[in-house]
């Protein structure tokens, strides 16, 4: 019998996602203190929530560039500010993470937010919290797979028999508190590797695919390599999820868009790519990736919706997550792109895109 996967409320969902960052402004140089970056952060998901977005997602981070070491508490804040938007994670770094803890702290965040928790697990792009929480990482894929499997146990089941290599086998012990959703939501966060992608389809899991470089529609394969595995495994492909998350800024033009966070951009990402060996980023590449089959969404609202539409015609995708603040980007400005996003940008998109689902032949 062919497996059925939970579907969205709606044919298409639009949200945000930060790792809470808390680098120089590169203006002035200087840098907010933690508090603040947490006030701040809270004041956004509040907006998101006012605006109708419908999903907010926070990153695990363990340096000091950012101040979500642990996204389930700040959410759990954003929970008591908020009545209907989603929180999940963006991503838990399920490697370095002991799959008991985080079902735990996340169905305790379903609890506080009455029902709207999800987690999207990864095995995270930056590696600090391996030797924080005594890791290897030759370890890296086989830490992921294995306690990625033991999660989804945990979900099904409110005492788990159950034996693995890297952590302490269980033998019936109950795991508490259930959540308030049946089945809490786990997506699976991919970077663009195949095995990645193959993992969430033979699982059955949604897939959030990360776009923050190149030309779209090679990422086309990814998207087609995972239906293709999960009717492999018996799954419908039609119902499992896909989300595209991507950076990028919005404001009332794109030019305005590109001035405000180019800078803040430029300095956080050549930043991250001194330690990775990436070449500067520069201004006309910038400019570049903010066009129709670039990667980024900054631009105005007209010109975010334009590219959404577009990069729906390739993925047939169900979630659209963006990043705003890559880089310490002023809080009025990221209020301003948040109020646009939710006002502007998503009620175009979902009415367009209820249409192609009522009509797919046009």
């Amino acid at each position: 019998m062919t497996q059925q996967s939970p579907t969205p409320p709606s044919p298409f969902e639009i949200g945000l996602f930060s790792f809470a960052e808390r680098m120089p402004d590169p203006r002035t140089g200087q840098r907010i203190s933690e508090a603040q970056r947490v006030r701040n952060l809270l004041e956004e998901i509040e907006l998101a929530d006012q605006v109708g977005l419908d999903i907010y997602g926070l990153g695990e981070h363990h340096r000091d560039d950012f101040v979500s070491s642990a996204p389930e508490v700040i959410l759990a804040a954003a929970a008591a500010r908020t009545k209907r938007i989603r929180l999940t994670s963006a991503v838990t770094v399920l490697s370095s993470d002991d799959p008991v803890r985080v079902f735990q702290r996340f169905a305790s965040l379903d609890l506080v937010s009455e029902g709207r928790a999800e987690i999207i697990a990864g095995r995270g792009s930056f590696i600090e919290s391996f030797p924080l929480f005594g890791y290897d990482l030759n370890d890296y894929d086989e830490l992921f797979s294995e306690k990625l499997d033991l999660l989804l146990k945990l979900r099904e089941n409110e005492r788990i028999t159950w034996q693995g290599r890297y952590r302490a086998a269980l033998s019936g012990q109950g795991v508490y508190p259930r959540p308030v959703q049946a089945r809490l939501p786990v997506w699976v966060g991919v970077g663009g590797t195949p095995e990645s992608v193959v993992r969430a389809a033979s699982r059955g899991l949604p897939m959030a695919l990360a776009i923050i470089g190149g030309m779209p529609e090679r990422f086309a394969a990814f998207t087609n390599l995972y239906r293709q595995a999960a009717a492999q495994a018996g799954y419908d492909p039609e119902t499992l999820l896909i989300s595209i998350n991507s950076h990028g800024f919005i404001a009332d033009t794109r030019a305005e868009a590109i001035d405000i966070s180019f800078p803040a951009v430029q300095a956080g990402m050549n930043k991250i790519g001194r330690e990775r060996g990436w070449a500067p980023m520069q201004r006309p590449h910038y400019e570049a990736a903010a066009e129709l089959r670039g990667a980024n969404f900054v631009g105005s609202p007209d010109d975010i919706v334009e590219k959404i539409l577009f990069q729906h015609t390739i993925f047939r995708h169900q979630r659209f997550m963006l990043q705003l603040t890559v880089g310490s980007l002023p809080h009025d400005k990221v209020l301003r792109a948040i109020e646009l996003f939710g006002t502007k940008v998503a009620p175009a998109v979902r009415e367009a895109i209820a249409r192609r689902v009522a009509a797919p032949q046009l």
